[in-house]
């Protein structure tokens, strides 16, 4: 489990492709205490393994299905992804609360600074628009963030400097897509609705 507070971004220095799985290797450089293999980490809010560990290197590999529905399939070496640590008990909850698993890819529409933070503007697919609600909860590429304003095309994000110093978010450009995790209560919420909705 993770909290969407990102602990900072790390680089990709290797992407080897096997088949329908590509291993990932993360220079986790001051990200490694007690890691181990097995253990769990949100890259761009993806949940993967590690499988290895080699000092600072850890290497993660990614199925057919991860690669497809995210934006891990797009990677290459040289990019820079956001990293959290898995929640360990005792940790402080500042975020909410997130499972890693991914269920859409959103492109982003626009971009403006407001002051020192920025505003974006994202598409609101449609895998996912029931879940997306002003003032709710939402995991973009790991980051939690509360939604602003929604449409039935778009929703708007507003980005402290805070944010963007400390993950990705701040080079991320109109076009580009991000990985987009609801919030697992609000999705249990609104398909229970759903189907009493369905069934009367």
């Amino acid at each position: 489990m993770f909290t969407g507070i990102v602990d900072g971004k790390a680089t990709i220095t290797n992407v080897v492709q096997n088949g329908s799985i590509s291993t990932f290797s993360i220079d986790l450089e001051g990200f490694t205490e007690g890691l181990e293999i097995g253990a769990s980490v949100a890259l761009d809010g993806v949940c993967m393994t590690v499988v290895s560990l080699d000092g600072c290197i850890a290497k993660f590999d990614a199925i057919e299905e991860t690669l497809g529905k995210s934006t891990m399939g797009n990677k290459k070496t040289g990019d820079i992804v956001n990293i959290e640590r898995s929640l360990k008990l005792g940790d402080e909850l500042g975020g909410h609360i997130l499972s890693g698993h991914i269920l859409t890819k959103a492109r982003i529409m626009a971009r403006d600074h407001v002051d020192d933070g920025i505003s974006l503007v994202l598409e609101n697919p449609d895998s996912c628009r029931p879940f997306i609600l002003e003032k709710g909860y939402i995991a973009v590429d790991g980051m939690s963030l509360t939604v602003g304003e929604v449409s039935e095309d778009v929703f708007h994000l507003y980005i402290i400097p805070e944010t963007i110093r400390v993950t990705t978010i701040g080079d991320k450009q109109v076009g580009q897509e991000v990985n987009i995790e609801v919030d697992s209560r609000t999705q249990a919420i609104v398909e229970t609705m759903m189907r009493m909705e369905e069934n009367k």
